[in-house]
């Protein structure tokens, strides 16, 4: 099934996409998302071209593809060679993707969350010494939250900070749900680099209590350790997230020729 103009516009009203509401792409998955959710686009029926898309909402062929990979992700479309995409289900199978390629997707990864801080005090941890770099031994500070998206409790977050860093701030600073964003704005400097490692975890008791699942439940860990400009190790950010509700997705595009 062919779209013409008039098919394309009624389907998809013309609208402009702002990048301070997020990620472009995850603004045009959303408004793709919406007529095959509703049926309007009917499971066999095919999408517009990508160069129509791009051309329809004003934005790159990189940013329709990664619109396109996300509903695809989420069982939603199938994307076909030289051929327009075709849908292949209304509603999303599996748990939803999480793509995690910079500080644009952890923003829009909290945008309906909000963070619920339990603590901020001084702290001795091997975590210093081990991930922040700091003599061991030294103490620094911690932050122990909750993200939590309506009534669900998305992760158990818990940050450290360098003495130096961590002094200057205090428990009521945390209103921002993206913790690195407050250090910014309180500490006047520019994080330009999250170092991420993703691990696999099980819940003990106290974990699973905190994230409200059963102990031995799979837990999907993203440790984050932020850098400022001139190198210096500001925030080691630990986040576990129930492995039932998240999944991590990234392009490993071909670079062996």
């Amino acid at each position: 099934m062919m779209h013409d103009a008039t098919t394309v516009e009624a389907l998809f009203p013309r609208r402009a996409l702002a990048r301070e509401e997020g990620p472009l792409y995850r603004q045009l998955a959303e408004i793709l998302r919406r007529p095959i959710a509703e049926g309007r686009l009917a499971v066999g029926g095919e999408l517009p071209k990508e160069a129509r898309l791009a051309e329809h909402f004003g934005v790159s062929l990189i940013t329709v593809r990664q619109a396109l990979r996300d509903l695809e992700g989420d069982g939603l479309i199938r994307k076909r060679s030289a051929k327009p995409a075709i849908v292949t289900a209304r509603e999303a199978k599996g748990q939803p993707a999480f793509p995690f390629a910079n500080f644009a997707d952890m923003a829009a990864f909290t945008r309906d969350a909000r963070l619920e801080v339990g603590s901020f005090a001084p702290e001795a941890s091997p975590m210093f010494a081990a991930r922040l770099g700091v003599p061991a031994g030294r103490d620094g500070f911690c932050l122990r939250a909750l993200l939590v998206g309506g009534s669900e409790r998305r992760a158990e977050i818990t940050t450290y900070f360098p003495r130096e860093f961590g002094r200057r701030l205090q428990r009521e600073d945390f209103t921002d749900v993206l913790i690195f964003r407050t250090v910014q704005r309180k500490l006047d400097l520019r994080l330009t680099v999250a170092h991420v490692t993703i691990r696999a975890e099980v819940a003990d008791p106290t974990l699973a209590a905190a994230l409200a699942v059963t102990p031995g439940s799979p837990v999907l860990t993203i440790e984050m350790l932020y850098q400022a400009e001139d190198g210096s190790n500001v925030e080691f950010t630990v986040a576990r997230h129930p492995a039932h509700l998240f999944s991590v997705t990234y392009d490993a595009p071909n670079d062996l020729g």
